[in-house]
Protein backbone atom coordinates (compact mmCIF):
# COMPACT_ATOMS: atom_id res chain seq x y z
CA UNK A 1 0.00 0.00 0.00
CA UNK A 2 2.96 2.30 0.86
CA UNK A 3 4.64 1.77 -2.44
CA UNK A 4 1.29 2.15 -4.49
CA UNK A 5 0.91 5.44 -2.99
CA UNK A 6 3.70 6.70 -3.81
CA UNK A 7 3.17 6.59 -8.02
CA UNK A 8 0.62 8.14 -10.63
CA UNK A 9 -2.50 6.41 -11.14
CA UNK A 10 -1.48 6.01 -14.94
CA UNK A 11 1.85 3.76 -13.40
CA UNK A 12 -1.04 2.30 -10.67
CA UNK A 13 -3.25 1.20 -13.46
CA UNK A 14 -0.31 -0.28 -15.99
CA UNK A 15 1.41 -2.29 -13.88
CA UNK A 16 1.23 -2.57 -9.98
CA UNK A 17 4.75 -4.23 -9.59
CA UNK A 18 6.54 -1.66 -11.64
CA UNK A 19 9.00 1.40 -9.86
CA UNK A 20 7.76 4.55 -10.10
CA UNK A 21 9.25 7.10 -12.37
CA UNK A 22 9.19 9.75 -8.98
CA UNK A 23 7.77 9.30 -5.81
CA UNK A 24 4.81 11.16 -5.93
CA UNK A 25 4.90 12.73 -1.89
CA UNK A 26 2.31 14.85 -2.90
CA UNK A 27 -0.52 12.37 -2.78
CA UNK A 28 0.00 12.49 1.19
CA UNK A 29 -0.56 16.25 0.37
CA UNK A 30 -3.44 15.34 -1.65
CA UNK A 31 -4.92 12.81 0.88
CA UNK A 32 -5.06 15.17 3.65
CA UNK A 33 -6.55 17.93 1.87
CA UNK A 34 -9.12 16.02 -0.19
CA UNK A 35 -10.29 13.66 2.90
CA UNK A 36 -9.67 16.35 5.71
CA UNK A 37 -8.11 14.19 7.28
CA UNK A 38 -6.80 16.86 9.56
CA UNK A 39 -10.57 17.30 11.18
CA UNK A 40 -10.85 13.35 11.34
CA UNK A 41 -7.92 12.94 13.41
CA UNK A 42 -8.92 15.33 15.81
CA UNK A 43 -12.54 13.75 15.95
CA UNK A 44 -10.05 10.74 16.55
CA UNK A 45 -7.89 11.84 19.16
CA UNK A 46 -11.37 13.41 21.18
CA UNK A 47 -13.18 9.41 21.05
CA UNK A 48 -9.37 7.65 21.59
CA UNK A 49 -8.38 9.76 24.43
CA UNK A 50 -11.90 10.55 25.99
CA UNK A 51 -12.58 6.67 26.24
CA UNK A 52 -8.92 6.03 26.97
CA UNK A 53 -9.46 8.49 30.05
CA UNK A 54 -12.69 7.35 31.32
CA UNK A 55 -12.45 3.43 30.31
CA UNK A 56 -9.60 2.69 32.20
CA UNK A 57 -10.48 4.16 35.43
CA UNK A 58 -13.69 2.23 35.43
CA UNK A 59 -12.10 -1.12 34.57
CA UNK A 60 -9.48 -0.46 37.34
CA UNK A 61 -12.35 0.50 39.79
CA UNK A 62 -14.35 -2.78 39.32
CA UNK A 63 -11.05 -4.72 39.19
CA UNK A 64 -10.59 -3.26 41.95
CA UNK A 65 -14.13 -3.83 43.67
CA UNK A 66 -14.63 -7.43 42.30
CA UNK A 67 -11.22 -8.63 43.58
CA UNK A 68 -10.17 -6.54 46.73
CA UNK A 69 -13.30 -5.49 48.37
CA UNK A 70 -15.25 -8.12 50.24
CA UNK A 71 -19.16 -7.96 49.96
CA UNK A 72 -22.14 -10.09 49.51
CA UNK A 73 -22.67 -10.93 46.04
CA UNK A 74 -19.37 -10.75 44.61
CA UNK A 75 -19.23 -13.98 43.54
CA UNK A 76 -22.12 -14.30 41.75
CA UNK A 77 -21.77 -11.03 40.23
CA UNK A 78 -18.65 -12.54 38.99
CA UNK A 79 -19.89 -15.20 37.35
CA UNK A 80 -22.52 -13.14 35.67
CA UNK A 81 -19.72 -11.26 33.93
CA UNK A 82 -17.80 -14.40 32.88
CA UNK A 83 -21.04 -15.45 31.90
CA UNK A 84 -21.12 -12.62 29.08
CA UNK A 85 -17.97 -14.38 27.25
CA UNK A 86 -20.58 -16.37 25.79
CA UNK A 87 -22.83 -13.73 24.55
CA UNK A 88 -21.94 -12.55 21.05
CA UNK A 89 -21.41 -8.96 21.30
CA UNK A 90 -24.10 -8.71 17.94
CA UNK A 91 -26.36 -10.00 19.66
CA UNK A 92 -26.53 -6.67 21.95
CA UNK A 93 -26.10 -4.09 18.64
CA UNK A 94 -29.64 -3.80 18.69
CA UNK A 95 -30.81 -2.93 22.32
CA UNK A 96 -27.88 -1.00 22.71
CA UNK A 97 -28.70 1.41 19.81
CA UNK A 98 -32.15 1.71 21.12
CA UNK A 99 -30.80 2.62 24.50
CA UNK A 100 -28.38 5.02 22.82
CA UNK A 101 -31.14 6.87 20.56
CA UNK A 102 -33.83 6.94 23.71
CA UNK A 103 -30.87 8.85 25.55
CA UNK A 104 -30.19 11.12 22.83
CA UNK A 105 -26.60 9.81 22.36
CA UNK A 106 -26.51 9.08 18.89
CA UNK A 107 -24.33 11.20 16.48
CA UNK A 108 -22.13 12.00 19.26
CA UNK A 109 -18.64 11.43 20.07
CA UNK A 110 -19.41 11.95 23.55
CA UNK A 111 -21.74 9.48 23.44
CA UNK A 112 -20.12 6.61 21.76
CA UNK A 113 -17.10 7.39 24.49
CA UNK A 114 -19.57 7.04 27.49
CA UNK A 115 -21.28 3.25 25.42
CA UNK A 116 -17.49 2.31 25.19
CA UNK A 117 -16.42 3.19 28.88
CA UNK A 118 -19.48 1.52 30.59
CA UNK A 119 -19.55 -1.32 27.81
CA UNK A 120 -16.96 -3.36 30.71
CA UNK A 121 -14.75 -5.92 28.65
CA UNK A 122 -14.44 -8.86 30.63
CA UNK A 123 -11.06 -9.67 28.74
CA UNK A 124 -9.67 -6.28 30.27
CA UNK A 125 -11.07 -7.03 33.57
CA UNK A 126 -9.95 -10.25 33.65
CA UNK A 127 -6.48 -9.23 32.73
CA UNK A 128 -6.27 -6.26 35.71
CA UNK A 129 -7.85 -8.66 38.24
CA UNK A 130 -6.19 -11.31 37.49
CA UNK A 131 -3.02 -8.62 38.80
CA UNK A 132 -4.86 -6.99 41.93
CA UNK A 133 -5.30 -10.49 43.38
CA UNK A 134 -1.47 -10.93 43.82
CA UNK A 135 -0.79 -7.96 45.50
CA UNK A 136 -0.46 -8.52 49.43
CA UNK A 137 -3.70 -7.93 51.27
CA UNK A 138 -1.65 -6.43 54.34
CA UNK A 139 -1.29 -3.29 52.39
CA UNK A 140 -4.45 -2.36 53.00
CA UNK A 141 -4.78 -3.64 56.54
CA UNK A 142 -2.15 -1.37 57.84
CA UNK A 143 -3.87 1.25 55.34
CA UNK A 144 -6.92 0.85 57.09
CA UNK A 145 -4.86 0.90 60.27
CA UNK A 146 -3.53 4.06 59.49
CA UNK A 147 -7.12 5.77 59.07
CA UNK A 148 -7.25 5.60 55.20
CA UNK A 149 -10.62 5.44 53.66
CA UNK A 150 -11.48 2.47 51.01
CA UNK A 151 -11.22 4.94 47.85
CA UNK A 152 -7.73 6.20 49.54
CA UNK A 153 -6.33 3.11 49.70
CA UNK A 154 -7.56 2.11 45.80
CA UNK A 155 -5.97 5.73 44.91
CA UNK A 156 -2.56 5.71 46.87
CA UNK A 157 -1.90 1.97 47.25
CA UNK A 158 -3.53 -0.23 44.99
CA UNK A 159 -3.71 2.06 41.81
CA UNK A 160 0.42 2.54 42.04
CA UNK A 161 1.07 -0.90 42.64
CA UNK A 162 -1.16 -2.08 39.39
CA UNK A 163 0.73 0.37 37.40
CA UNK A 164 1.98 -2.27 35.06
CA UNK A 165 -1.31 -3.94 34.62
CA UNK A 166 -2.98 -0.63 34.16
CA UNK A 167 -0.31 0.12 31.27
CA UNK A 168 -1.20 -3.29 29.37
CA UNK A 169 -4.95 -2.59 29.76
CA UNK A 170 -4.37 0.80 28.63
CA UNK A 171 -2.39 -0.16 25.29
CA UNK A 172 -5.17 -2.88 24.18
CA UNK A 173 -7.83 -0.06 24.99
CA UNK A 174 -6.28 2.70 22.65
CA UNK A 175 -5.43 -0.03 19.76
CA UNK A 176 -9.45 -1.11 20.13
CA UNK A 177 -10.43 2.30 20.29
CA UNK A 178 -8.39 3.84 17.36
CA UNK A 179 -9.12 0.52 15.38
CA UNK A 180 -12.58 0.77 16.12
CA UNK A 181 -14.96 0.70 12.69
CA UNK A 182 -18.48 -0.76 13.89
CA UNK A 183 -19.62 1.90 16.57
CA UNK A 184 -18.71 5.28 15.06
CA UNK A 185 -19.96 3.51 11.67
CA UNK A 186 -23.50 2.86 12.85
CA UNK A 187 -23.88 5.91 15.55
CA UNK A 188 -22.20 8.53 13.74
CA UNK A 189 -24.14 10.05 10.69
CA UNK A 190 -22.96 13.75 10.29
CA UNK A 191 -19.78 13.61 8.37
CA UNK A 192 -17.90 16.38 10.32
CA UNK A 193 -17.76 13.69 12.98
CA UNK A 194 -16.40 11.08 11.47
CA UNK A 195 -13.00 8.92 12.73
CA UNK A 196 -10.43 8.33 10.83
CA UNK A 197 -11.59 4.64 10.19
CA UNK A 198 -14.76 5.76 9.34
CA UNK A 199 -13.83 8.27 6.85
CA UNK A 200 -11.48 6.26 4.84
CA UNK A 201 -14.33 3.69 4.38
CA UNK A 202 -16.31 6.03 2.16
CA UNK A 203 -13.46 7.47 0.99
CA UNK A 204 -13.04 4.09 -0.43
CA UNK A 205 -16.49 3.86 -1.56
CA UNK A 206 -16.47 6.84 -3.94
CA UNK A 207 -13.28 5.13 -5.70
CA UNK A 208 -16.54 3.33 -8.41
CA UNK A 209 -16.42 7.45 -9.31
CA UNK A 210 -13.38 8.81 -9.33
CA UNK A 211 -10.77 5.66 -9.57
CA UNK A 212 -8.06 7.86 -7.46
CA UNK A 213 -7.08 4.60 -5.77
CA UNK A 214 -2.58 6.10 -5.03
CA UNK A 215 -4.91 8.65 -3.02
CA UNK A 216 -6.80 6.69 -1.36
CA UNK A 217 -3.56 4.67 -0.40
CA UNK A 218 -1.75 7.42 0.82
CA UNK A 219 -4.55 8.40 3.08
CA UNK A 220 -5.03 5.01 4.66
CA UNK A 221 -1.39 4.56 5.01
CA UNK A 222 -1.20 8.14 7.36
CA UNK A 223 -4.16 6.49 8.81
CA UNK A 224 -2.35 3.27 10.31
CA UNK A 225 0.73 5.49 11.29
CA UNK A 226 -0.27 6.25 15.21
CA UNK A 227 -1.63 2.44 15.27
CA UNK A 228 1.92 1.39 14.21
CA UNK A 229 4.21 3.66 16.64
CA UNK A 230 2.21 2.39 19.44
CA UNK A 231 2.70 -1.01 18.43
CA UNK A 232 6.20 -1.08 17.65
CA UNK A 233 7.13 1.03 20.93
CA UNK A 234 4.95 -1.08 23.25
CA UNK A 235 5.28 -4.37 21.39
CA UNK A 236 7.26 -6.29 24.48
CA UNK A 237 4.63 -4.77 26.88
CA UNK A 238 1.80 -5.91 24.54
CA UNK A 239 3.60 -9.72 23.91
CA UNK A 240 3.53 -9.62 28.36
CA UNK A 241 -0.11 -8.29 28.79
CA UNK A 242 -1.64 -11.34 26.64
CA UNK A 243 -1.18 -13.63 29.87
CA UNK A 244 -0.05 -10.60 32.36
CA UNK A 245 -3.62 -11.49 34.23
CA UNK A 246 -3.21 -15.64 34.02
CA UNK A 247 0.46 -15.30 35.28
CA UNK A 248 -0.49 -13.21 38.16
CA UNK A 249 -3.48 -14.58 38.98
Amino acid sequence: MLYQSLKTNREFFQDIWAFPDALQWKNYAKAWKTYELGRSVLNTLYYVGGGLALGVFLTTLNAYALTRVTFRGRRFIWGLIMLSLFLPGINALIPQYVLMRELHLTNSLTGLIILNSLGESVFYLMLLGGFMRSLPKELEESAYIDGASLFQTFWRIIVPLSTPGIVTVAIFKFLNLYNDFLGPFIYLTDAKKYTIGVNMFHANQKMQYSADWVTLFAGVTIAMIPSLLIYMAFQKRIAEGATLGAVKG
